[in-house]
């Protein structure tokens, strides 16, 4: 018998509900921001400007991903 990934994913959700989350850092935005993805159930969430962890939204992504390109460009001036 074979397990659908649909199965699969709800097993997992189940430990998420049980025992939290396992996030792990998928990218560093910044120093202070990062996003993170759980290892059981891929939920993504960010770090909001408070330190507090929010659903990671399309908006967000966009957002981040400005952040990171002005970051960089800052970190790039400064070092030279």
């Amino acid at each position: 018998m074979k397990s659908s990934p649909k199965s699969q994913r709800s097993i997992s959700s189940l430990l998420c509900v049980a025992f939290g989350h396992d996030y792990i850092i998928t990218r560093k935005v910044t120093n202070h921001i990062n996003e993170y993805r759980c290892s059981h159930c891929g939920r993504e969430v960010a770090e909001n400007d408070t330190g507090h962890l929010e659903i990671l939204t399309q908006k967000l992504k966009n957002t981040n991903s400005a952040l990171a390109t002005f970051f960089q460009k800052k970190n790039r001036k400064v070092s030279a």
